[in-house]
């Protein structure tokens, strides 16, 4: 039995185990094929104004060259869009073939120009048909089926456009942008999120216009992850197979944008699912590309991994791909349970452990003061291996050392054994409160599952040599599901790259794709060529982005497009200058209203673009303060926190 055959109502990829793209039926974007088997297509968006044709096609260029292979430009109103085409010639007089993608929000009308000029037409089902007001409105079902068609009647003049002139469209739905009607209905959830996209997407089958693709953006990855399952399980049962667009919406500047980035887009291509990426970073788009390429390129290799035992048993029927549910766990001192997953930084690979590593690691000793201090991003634990310390750890910090050494040690108190597998079989009865066992995932079979179980004080480390690692990890998680077994596991990956970013955006998506599952009570990154401070970060991140331990400050700030208001970047880096240390605290930065009053609902506060250098403050999605200058808008941001008290001195 397999997971299509035990769990219809689940399933949104062909394989928990097996890496298998999913099929869909391809469409024409110009001379560009995307879906089915071609390759999975990189786009970005330019951030000039569209009207400067000069500087849009500038952009454009520069983005082209790095390898975009869709450019999307906004067209706010009719002028923009008559515009598309003189930047498209211009592209074309200069050589350029690049499918342009017309982005269109609120003006019905601005799309139908567009389609007739660009190859691909993109609209957000939340407001090209509605205006949102926040109200929650009661529906008979006759009242709603009025507003679909509705809705039938502002959509088809654009489809009998893009029919006659071969135009792509996508059906792009942002969590952030729901209308009130969806809303009111549904909630603020995937499951609004993709009844907001399968109305318009229905009336698109009804009409027989079919060369067309789909998104689910949200700021939350988690929400992200969960509408594009459904999505596609949603398309499955009503036999539609379209290309889907991937993006995590404002997933913010830096490592942070790219962590985000990754944890979101990458669970899902590890499923298989994704057919164009379009990485969102508040960055000038020509750097988006290479971080979507490096996200890419990880699965042109995917094929033919080892393969990894199917699973024949209920355990599927526990995994909840459409929600979050932790798995159970039961606590081992200060892991598992209700505890947030812990950090394990691993100081093996280094000749000698001093102040200054411990430093990277977030643990900071005042020679004056003769003391220690642990920051919000201090690891809990640290990996020795085989080396010995020759100084007093920070308080709370504890050492895991191979077994060894550990049985040298005179004061065990801050120090636990790790012990493989083979070496926990002939050495029972460790007296310790925590003993780590490092096992490989293809050692574990259900007599070992049981008898690990048995054994109160153990917290299981799991890795695995399979190229498809966060498949097999899972595998080994549900296993446990199956079993009853509730030993807290850390996740455990490897990586010999020498390049920082592209272990980031690999570590992101194999650990960030589990803990979104549920899965795993710590994580511990094992990368010897690349700098401790960056994994620590990493880590961290990784846990905040997944939202299961919150260290920090976290942004939600948008990439920037031609609606932009004000400098996005600039403003950006000193909103983080003055407010990076209020942990927990999650400011969303939004060039313009577009998006900006539903991604609120994820943020405490906002500062949203309105006017040429006005802002407008948010709470939530409720406007406090309107259309203040930009001069001081960042004072009255700080201001506005503390009047909630969630604000403290540096």
């Amino acid at each position: 039995m397999t997971f299509r055959e035990l769990s219809e109502n689940k399933k949104y990829c062909e394989s928990l185990t097996q890496y298998q793209r999913r099929k869909t039926t391809p469409v024409k974007i110009g001379d560009l094929f995307l879906g089915g088997d071609y390759p999975i297509r990189i786009q970005s968006m330019t951030t000039t104004d569209t009207m400067d044709t000069k500087a849009t096609v500038e952009q454009s260029i520069r983005m082209i060259e790095a390898g975009c292979e869709l450019v999307r430009i906004t067209a706010p109103s009719m002028k923009e869009a008559y515009n598309l085409e003189n930047i498209k010639k211009e592209l074309r007089a200069r050589g350029y073939k690049t499918p342009l993608v017309a982005d269109i929000h609120f003006t019905p009308n601005a799309a139908e120009i567009a389609a007739r000029i660009v190859e691909k037409v993109r609209i957000n089902p939340g407001n090209f048909a509605d205006k949102k007001k926040f109200e929650t409105i009661e529906y008979t079902d006759s009242e709603y089926i009025g507003e679909l068609e509705r809705i039938r009647e502002k959509l088809l003049p654009l489809l009998k456009i893009c029919k006659e002139h071969g135009t792509a469209l996508r059906i792009g739905t942002n969590h952030g942008s729901l209308s009130d009607r969806i809303l009111s209905r549904y909630g603020d959830t995937p499951a609004g999120m993709v009844e907001s996209a399968l109305e318009f997407l229905r009336i698109c089958r009804d009409e027989n216009y079919h060369n067309l693709l789909l998104s689910m953006k949200s700021s939350n990855p988690q929400v992200m992850v969960e509408a594009y399952r459904l999505l596609v399980n949603k398309m499955d049962t009503e036999q539609m197979f379209y290309p889907l667009h991937l993006g995590v919406t404002e997933a913010g500047e830096g490592d942070d944008g790219r962590i985000k980035s990754a944890l979101g887009i990458g669970c899902l291509l590890e499923d298989g699912i994704g057919d164009t990426v379009r990485v969102s970073l508040t960055e000038d788009p020509e750097f988006e590309v290479p971080v979507a390429r490096k996200l890419i390129d990880r699965y042109t290799k995917r094929y033919g991994h080892v393969p990894i035992h199917q699973i024949f048993s209920h355990s599927v029927q526990q995994f909840s791909p459409f929600e979050y549910t932790k798995r159970e766990s039961r606590i081992c001192h200060n892991i598992g349970g209700k505890n947030v997953p812990r950090v394990i930084a691993d100081l093996s690979n280094i000749k000698e452990i001093t102040i200054w590593e411990m430093k990277q690691i977030g643990h900071i000793y005042d020679a004056h003061l003769d003391k220690w201090h642990m920051t919000d991003l201090g690891a809990d634990f640290i990996f020795t291996g085989t080396i010995k310390i020759s100084f007093m750890l920070p308080n709370g910090l504890k050492a895991i050392c191979n077994y060894e050494i550990w049985k040298d040690i005179d004061n065990k108190g801050n120090y636990y054994p790790l012990l493989t597998l083979a070496q926990f079989n002939f050495i029972p009865n460790i007296q310790s409160d925590i003993v780590f066992i490092l096992v490989n995932c293809e050692e574990l079979n259900a007599e070992m599952i049981h008898q690990l179980n048995n054994y109160k004080n153990t917290v299981l480390v799991i890795e695995t040599t399979n190229k498809h690692q966060m498949s097999q990890i899972r595998q080994v998680f549900l296993d446990f599901q199956e079993a009853g077994c509730t030993i807290p596991v850390i996740i455990k990956t490897n990586f010999s790259e020498k390049d920082g970013e592209t272990m980031m955006l690999h570590s992101s998506t194999d650990c960030g794709s589990l803990l979104i599952d549920g899965f795993g009570d710590g994580i511990w990154i094992n990368a010897p060529e690349i700098q401790l401070s960056l994994i620590n970060s990493v880590e961290f991140g990784i846990l905040q982005a997944s939202r299961v331990r919150i260290s920090k400050t976290e942004y939600i700030s948008c990439p920037s497009c031609g609606r932009t208001l004000f400098n996005l970047q600039e403003t950006t880096a000193k909103i983080r200058q003055v407010t990076d240390h209020l942990k927990g605290v999650k400011i969303g930065i939004m060039g313009c209203i577009v998006n900006g009053p539903g991604e609120m609902a994820d943020a405490d506060f906002g500062y949203v673009g309105t006017g040429p250098d006005k802002i407008t403050l948010y709470k939530g999605k409720e406007v406090v303060k309107r259309n203040i200058s930009s001069e001081t808008a960042v004072q009255e941001l700080i201001n506005l926190i503390k009047e909630y008290g969630m604000w403290m001195e540096k």
